[in-house]
């Protein structure tokens, strides 16, 4: 028994020291979890507070922004809203002219009614006044208006042929006296008759085509394409029924070349239409001035000629394309610079600087532009710009006698240009006094205002000028039209008639970016 109250007072000590260290334990854990609730409840107040300061601040730059765009939509609309208001202000005024326009008008078609009724009763009276005059003289006349025209008409016949017999009479005396200038002329008239074949010969090119499918896309819808050919090079295209072939008919051999090689670049290609006949002819007129340059360059070289302006070179290579009186201005000039070198050669003078002047002596003729000099003193001009030594800009302006010789390289070149020029087959006369018409033709239209290109055409029987379209208004063509060819007739002498035809022609052009 004793036993058994140890063991029970024993486990009750134990229960009483595991309740007592329970109870000490959950206080102690009770207190910590109480400050832990405390920290939190402060740290959430802090966290919540500094969200609440983070929010207010987003809402304010999100309400400052969306004022931001909320007054630049406003001043927009207002803008757009004075603009419209304007517009309509605008409108109508001009819904108010329109219609004081038409009052006016109104009144201006019945005055002009009134008008008319009062002149057709004048017409009328004057008509029946008139019956009234022509009854009293036929009257008083005892003939009728008839017979009274057909005696005028017989001694007006009368008068008429003695008039004519007189006439006649003094046409003949004066032929007797003017006989030999009417034989100039007559024998004139031949020689331009028989050039025909030389002038065909030396103005036009032939350019070959594979098929005859071709020629409908070169001439293009409605001949546009043709059109704009000419247009940028100046020659005639001439498509008959020549098969096989077109005819590039012009004076000048540049743009002939210029437009063969554009043909044959568009029939290569594929690709014909105005625009790109305009690309293809400005990129072949790029490619004949630089083979001119190397044309000038090889003529140099072969010639050794050195230290020469590079324009003066240019001149040269042009020579290729220029001819004096039928003779090629090139092949002429190389003759004079070897003539003059062997000649200077001969009688112990420089020869290089004979050579140089031969060379140079027609570059007068080549300028793009000519000018009312004589090609001599022009080209003595030119060598004097670009710095050539004194003797050879004299050699170049006397060898027609337009200066003083003052070296004796001068009559040298005079010589030399004399025997190129007499050699038997190197001129034809008639040729250059042709090619002279057609550039005086083109000469004469430039001189007017407004006038942009001008190109002769059909062997001169037509005369194309293109004038601008800011410049010269359709009634102003009109009168230029009739005003050139006024002058042409008074100051110049050709076969049959010329056709001037003034073109004014408007573009508008923008560039999609």
């Amino acid at each position: 028994m004793t036993i058994v109250f140890i063991i029970i007072a024993v486990l009750v000590g134990a229960g009483a020291g595991i309740w007592a260290t329970s109870t000490v334990l959950s206080n102690r854990l009770l207190a910590k979890s109480q400050q832990v609730l405390k920290d939190a409840e402060a740290n959430s107040e802090v966290i919540k507070k500094e969200k609440i300061l983070q929010a207010k601040e987003k809402y304010l730059q999100l309400k400052s922004e969306y004022d931001k765009q909320v007054n630049e939509q406003n001043s927009k609309l207002r803008e757009i809203e004075q603009k419209l208001k304007q517009r309509e202000q605008n409108l109508s005024q001009k819904v108010e002219e329109l219609q004081k326009k038409s009052n006016e008008l109104k009144g201006v078609s019945e005055n002009l009614n009134k008008q008319i009724e009062v002149l057709n009763k004048r017409n009328a009276e004057i008509e029946k006044i008139h019956k009234e005059s022509i009854s009293k003289l036929e009257h008083i006349a005892g003939l009728s208006a008839d017979e009274a025209k057909q005696q005028l008409i017989e001694m007006m016949t009368g008068e008429a042929r003695n008039e004519a017999a007189a006439n006649i009479l003094d046409i003949v005396e004066e032929a007797k006296m003017t006989a030999n200038e009417q034989a100039k002329k007559i024998v004139i008239q031949s020689i331009q008759r028989t050039a025909t074949e030389h002038a065909i010969e030396n103005t036009v090119s032939v350019f070959n085509l594979e098929n005859e499918e071709v020629k409908g896309r070169i001439i293009g819808r409605e001949g546009r394409n043709i059109r704009t050919l000419e247009a940028l090079t100046g020659v005639e295209v001439i498509i008959d029924d020549s098969p096989d072939a077109i005819i590039l008919s012009g004076f000048d051999p540049v743009r002939r070349e210029i437009a063969r090689l554009s043909l044959h670049k568009l029939v290569t290609d594929g690709r014909i239409h105005p625009a790109r006949i305009e690309e293809v002819v400005a990129k072949t007129r790029r490619q004949i001035e630089q083979e001119i340059v190397e044309v000038g360059k090889r003529t140099c070289i072969d010639l050794g000629i050195q230290n020469i302006n590079h324009e003066l070179m240019r001149m040269i290579g042009r020579m290729k394309y220029r001819s004096s009186y039928g003779q090629n201005l090139l092949q002429h000039s190389r003759e004079v610079a070897n003539l003059a070198a062997t000649m200077a050669s001969e009688l112990g003078l420089n020869p290089k600087m004979a050579k140089r002047a031969g060379l140079l002596h027609d570059i007068g003729k080549v300028p793009e532009t000519e000018a009312e000099l004589p090609h001599a003193i022009l080209g003595m001009r030119m060598a004097e710009k670009y710095k050539e030594h004194p003797d050879i800009c004299n050699a170049i302006g006397a060898h027609h006698d337009e200066v003083e010789m003052t070296n004796l390289i001068s009559p040298i070149i005079q010589v030399c240009d004399a025997i190129s020029g007499a050699r038997p087959g190197a001129r034809r006369e008639v040729v250059e006094a042709y090619i002279n018409r057609l550039k005086k033709l083109e000469e004469m239209a430039l001189t007017y205002p407004g006038v942009v290109k001008t190109y002769a055409i059909q062997a001169g029987r037509e005369l194309r000028v293109i004038v601008g379209a800011d410049k010269i208004s359709d009634n102003e063509a009109n009168q230029l039209s009739y005003d050139l060819s006024r002058q042409i007739q008074n100051e110049m002498t050709y076969p049959g008639q010329i056709k001037v035809t003034v073109i004014r022609e408007t573009r508008a052009i923008n560039y999609a970016k």
